[in-house]
């Protein structure tokens, strides 16, 4: 763990911040099925190939409004349970601007082996290994920022840090 300087905010450790990522995206398949029957409810799709290109755009759209949503009051659903908070480089919370550039630029995490497999038109299994192989790669030169902030996160001006849940004061039984 590392501490930062400018508030005492300590880092989570690059295992934790990829557990949390990893529970995200298990979570992202609900998301991804509620969001997935109203967009083919709405459109009449009957065919999983029709209107596909739309329906990508679509997930984009919801997948933007619940990052932006959730960062914007500090921590995603996942985040709560990893004990993780999003805040900018003062520890403050971060505004649905921040965030939503947060949120688009997290899109490193994908975009460069779709963009390669887009433009040497590899089939998907391909691209899947490709994506596999970029992801732990993306996170480990996490390793090489100052702060071992995910490089996203420096780009956005925002950061993750640890946050212990309050403790209420009990009262006696």
């Amino acid at each position: 763990m590392i501490v930062d300087s400018t508030s005492h905010a300590v880092t989570p450790s690059l295992r934790r911040r990829m557990a949390c990522w990893m529970y995200e995206g298990l979570l992202m398949f609900g998301v991804v099925f509620i969001a997935g029957y109203l967009f083919s409810a709405l459109s009449q799709t009957r065919n999983a190939m029709d209107n596909r290109h739309a329906q990508q755009a679509f997930l984009f759209v919801v997948f933007g409004i619940y990052f932006v949503w959730f960062w914007a009051k500090g921590q995603t659903l996942a985040m709560k349970t990893w004990n993780i908070r999003v805040v900018d480089k003062h520890g403050a919370r971060i505004t649905q601007k921040r965030a939503l550039l947060r949120y688009v630029l997290s899109w490193l995490w994908f975009m460069p082996p779709l963009v390669v497999s887009w433009a040497f038109g590899l089939p998907a299994r391909e691209a899947a290994v490709l994506a596999l192989g970029w992801i732990p790669i993306w996170a480990i030169l996490a390793r090489f920022h100052p702060e071992r902030q995910f490089w996203h996160d420096a780009m956005a001006g925002t950061r993750l840090v640890t946050s212990l849940p309050s403790r209420s004061p009990r009262k006696p039984a």
